[in-house]
């Protein structure tokens, strides 16, 4: 007799089978998907990102800075090689200690505290032979001993080797904070004495030897240099006045003026280098009065449109003017559209890129 029988069925071989074949499916299919995991590193570049309102535009790039990228950097990278982040110091640290010069006056500008340069400033000068001899952080100076009796200070400040009969000679240093925000600048001027010092003299604002001055900041900043992995910071330093010395001036949050705690001259230079910085065409200047004629339009304004193709970079209008005016105590500066000009007012606009550059 025979006896009926089910085939029995193997589940297992039916799952490894499906599980193949969409493997087989995946690997085949990559063959006609494109890799576009190297698309970003060949992307053509964009039009700037536009705020909705522009005037802000200086200060959200203070918050959230990000570093200019030049074309020819964006080369086509390896497909085994990540793209290395900018170093977002590197432009800061190539001006970190800078020598500075306007008419008599030289300092060194350091991006740095006041209360993180002062312990390099005397360490400084008792590394080379000035050995401290009074300070007062609170002021911003310090005062060395009798320059006379070191060999080595004396070579520094011009002495001849042999002591004879010379003048004496201290050398002081002026810390203060710079017209920058997070600076210091920094002063050394040798002073004549009639003998020994016995207390911490005024600091004298009229230099008697430029060039000596210029030659001591330039040795202190390569001292700084050297000591860049070996900062202190000084509590007694602190005291340092770190008051803003640029102020913006508003008036229902629209910047009217600049308000400068500086002398004219030294306004005056400032004024001209945050122009110039700001890449504002200045057309022309005149120190005695203090007006820079500047061309402020905007882009759409100063685009000749087609007519560029067959035409040079066309020349700056006189479109607004930046007028210094000394009050008492410190400058004050202004801006307006010139006379001729009908475009839109950015005073304001201008005033705030202005302190942008200024502070």
């Amino acid at each position: 007799m025979v006896v009926p029988f089910r085939k029995q069925s193997h589940p297992k071989r039916c799952v490894l089978g499906v599980a193949g074949a969409m493997v087989f499916v995946t690997l085949a299919g990559c063959s006609f998907l494109e890799d576009r995991s190297e698309r970003y590193v060949s992307a053509p570049l964009g039009e700037p990102l536009k705020t909705v309102d522009e005037r802000q535009r200086n200060r959200i790039g203070e918050a959230y800075p990000i570093r200019e990228i030049d074309n020819a950097e964006a080369g086509r990278l390896y497909p085994d090689e990540l793209p290395v982040p900018p170093d977002m110091t590197s432009e800061i640290l190539e001006q970190n200690y800078l020598v500075e010069s306007l008419d008599d006056q030289t300092w060194l500008l350091v991006n740095e505290l006041p209360g993180q340069v002062w312990p390099s400033v005397t360490a400084y000068l008792n590394d080379r032979g000035f050995s401290v001899a009074y300070d007062n952080p609170a002021l911003g100076l310090v005062q060395s001993e009798l320059v006379n009796y070191s060999r080595q200070a004396r070579g520094l400040v011009g002495l001849a080797d042999v002591a004879g009969s010379e003048s004496l000679v201290v050398v002081q240093a002026r810390v203060a904070s710079g017209v920058r925000r997070k600076t210091t600048e920094i002063q050394l001027r040798p002073r004549i004495v009639e003998s020994d010092p016995d207390r911490l003299y005024a600091w004298q604002s009229l230099s008697r030897n430029p060039e000596l001055e210029k030659s001591l900041l330039e040795d202190l900043a390569a001292f700084l240099k050297e000591r860049e992995g070996t900062k202190s910071y000084s509590r007694v330093a602190s005291g340092i006045t770190n008051e803003p010395l640029v102020n913006l001036v508003s008036d229902n949050e629209l910047p009217v003026a600049i308000r400068m705690d500086l002398e004219y001259g030294r306004a005056w230079s400032e004024v001209k280098r945050a122009l110039e910085e700001a890449s504002v065409a200045i057309v022309d200047l005149d120190r005695s009065s203090g007006n820079f004629l500047v061309d402020y339009r905007s882009r759409e304004e100063r685009d000749p449109g087609m007519f560029s193709w067959f035409s040079d970079e066309p020349e700056a209008q006189y479109t607004f003017d930046v007028q210094l005016v000394q009050q008492d105590s410190f400058v004050l500066v202004t801006a307006g559209r010139a006379p001729d000009y009908s475009g839109a007012d950015r005073s304001s606009l201008l005033l705030n890129q202005l302190f942008d550059h200024l502070y």
